[in-house]
């Protein structure tokens, strides 16, 4: 950030009195610019038959790879109305009975991505825009080597070691960028 968005005069990069981190700061109107964390929410949507919905990327970034259905939380909508909207703009399925599933946090990015489990009420989805390929797996059928994102994985693995389990536990968990997803 160069310049302020409220008076348009240049900022600075500091520490603002009161607070313990740098922000961008407007020594002209004295405006506190801060910067948050982006949430990503999505689903993994899980058919009658107990095999995994997973949708191939058409869109950058991971072209081509697979993915759980989700995307960037929007203003006014609560995390659960936006791994819903995305599940649909993803695969046109209508998801059942979300439950928190994961929540993992990517400091190296300034991300955390929420991911419920829900049900497929049948066998209904279809490509879309944002995914060439929609298709369902059973769990020894996953292309591991070709899943899109760290989050995707780890996600994917917390809910298939709890398969026995009537509720999943939540995954609270970090990725970084260059190490193994701690717990």
């Amino acid at each position: 950030m160069n310049f302020c968005s409220q008076c348009g005069h240049q900022v600075r990069f500091d520490v603002p009195d009161m607070d313990n981190r740098p922000r961008f700061l407007c020594d002209q109107c004295g405006t506190v610019h801060y910067q948050n964390p982006r949430v990503i929410t999505g689903t993994l949507p899980v058919a009658p038959d107990g095999r995994i919905l997973l949708c191939r990327r058409a869109i950058e970034p991971r072209h081509g790879y697979w993915t759980l259905p989700a995307g960037f939380m929007e203003n006014g909508e609560t995390t659960i109305e936006g791994a819903l909207r995305e599940t649909v703009e993803e695969s046109r399925v209508v998801g059942l009975n979300p439950q928190l599933l994961s929540m993992v946090s990517l400091p190296d990015f300034d991300q955390v991505h929420v991911f419920y489990q829900i049900d497929m009420p049948d066998f209904t989805f279809e490509t879309t825009p944002e995914s060439s390929e929609v298709a369902l797996f059973h769990y020894q059928d996953i292309p591991w080597a070709e899943i899109a994102f760290r989050t995707v994985t780890v996600t994917l693995e917390h809910y298939l070691e709890n398969l026995d389990v009537e509720r999943v536990p939540v995954l609270n968990s970090v990725v970084y960028r260059h190490m193994r997803p701690v717990e």
